[in-house]
């Protein structure tokens, strides 16, 4: 029988690598060039580097979301005979999550007001983009992101829980899963609390990813169960 499922798991898990590779990256930037605290300040940065605004402005972060679709897919079909009910409602939150971060994220918008501001002649030209600007920065961690936080963390503890009753994954994975999740409940955006908690959840999450990985890639490459050999009908011939 064909391993049809083989592909998808290997993507999960290259998807889950490349999570764990953007991640360290998202960080680094942030550390080398913190965020402008004024829409000035963001218009310059996005004229004197795009791609460095670009990044400043979690573009890291949306094409994690997309990975964290790709490989809860995988896990959806990897779990489905645990609870398939429930995996398709963390596909289904995960996708959501991916939708609002997508909603949310103004970095290419900025990029074009910057080029606004950068060209205006006049007050009136460059207040318009100030204004606009001021708009997008209030929406890039307004509900939308929120909202999109919190469903991902759901997502998590979802998939986790359903691992606890499933032999696919091992318990630690979906113990370490459930802690990551809890911690993943509290956006970012919520102030002191939320940027501790957002650094707290990367212990658990590179620890869950890493699990993860190590898993799809095996079904990945699982040997498809050899068929058994059909009986080659025996011909009776009549005693003499």
């Amino acid at each position: 029988m064909e391993n049809r499922w083989g592909t998808l798991y290997r993507l999960g898990a290259a998807a889950a690598i490349g999570v764990l590779v953007l991640v360290p990256l998202q960080m680094l930037v942030f550390v080398t060039t913190p965020p402008p605290d004024t829409v000035t300040g963001w218009f310059a940065l996005f004229q004197r580097n795009a791609l460095l605004g670009l990044l400043d402005m979690d573009l890291l972060l949306i094409v994690d979301q997309v990975l964290i679709a790709v490989m809860f897919l995988a896990l959806c079909v990897a779990l489905r005979r645990a609870n398939p009910s429930w995996m398709a409602i963390a596909l289904l939150l995960a996708v959501a999550a991916l939708a609002a971060y997508l909603a949310s994220n103004p970095a290419f918008e900025m990029l074009a007001l910057s080029h606004q501001y950068a060209v205006a002649t006049t007050d009136a030209g460059r207040t318009v983009a100030l204004a606009a600007g001021q708009a997008m920065v209030a929406q890039w961690t307004g509900s939308a992101f929120s909202v999109g936080y919190v469903l991902g963390g759901l997502a998590f503890l979802i998939a986790a829980a359903v691992m606890l009753r499933s032999h696919v994954f091992g318990r630690v994975t979906a113990w370490v899963g459930l802690v990551f999740g809890v911690a993943s409940l509290v956006p970012a955006s919520a102030g002191t609390v939320g940027l501790v908690f957002s650094l707290v959840s990367l212990v658990p999450m590179w620890i869950w990813l890493i699990l993860i990985v190590r898993r799809l890639l095996r079904l990945g490459h699982q040997e498809p169960p050899m068929r058994a050999p059909r009986r080659q009908p025996q011909l009776i011939t009549p005693e003499l």
